[in-house]
């Protein structure tokens, strides 16, 4: 592919997300948590950013996309959704030192997952500024609006 253009996938995606989250911001306790400033991010493993702020409210904007920024950097070096990292990790099922990770760097929180695209090409997909399970769900949500995009779910 030619990197100095877009991939069209992804900014499908990330169009899809954006046409989600009236649907999402509708609940009052996720509209409440960041006034409906929401960022998301999406890194290809080559390292080439994608990302979009929603909202007006730029101190809030910022916080949201440091969040999702962490949320999907964990999930390029570990290929493994957040949250589900550190229940594999609490759990003695993991050791995170392979992945350079340390306990206090670990995100915690739901929101970032690992997909892939039809061609092969590894994704780490992150949303922050709703509930952890929302930032999940409307992920799921856009990537099976884009044909060839799939969430890669570890157990």
């Amino acid at each position: 592919m030619d990197q100095t253009q877009p991939n069209a996938q992804i900014e499908a995606f990330i169009a899809a997300v954006e046409r989600l989250l009236p649907e999402f911001l509708a609940d009052p306790i996720d509209l409440s948590i960041t006034g409906g400033n929401v960022s998301v991010m999406v890194i290809e493993e080559n390292g080439r950013f994608y990302g979009r702020m929603f909202g007006s409210d730029r101190l809030k904007q910022r916080g949201t996309s440091h969040t999702a920024w962490q949320k999907s950097t964990q999930v390029l070096i570990t290929n493994i959704a957040t949250r589900r990292f550190e229940e594999l990790v609490y759990s003695n099922q993991l050791d995170p030192s392979p992945f350079g990770l340390m306990d206090p760097d670990f995100v915690g929180w739901p929101g970032g997952l690992p997909a892939t695209l039809a061609d092969g090409t590894k994704l780490a997909l992150a949303v922050s500024g709703m509930r952890g399970f929302n930032d999940a769900e409307i992920l799921r949500r856009a990537a099976a609006q884009v044909p060839g995009m799939k969430i890669v779910d570890k157990p």
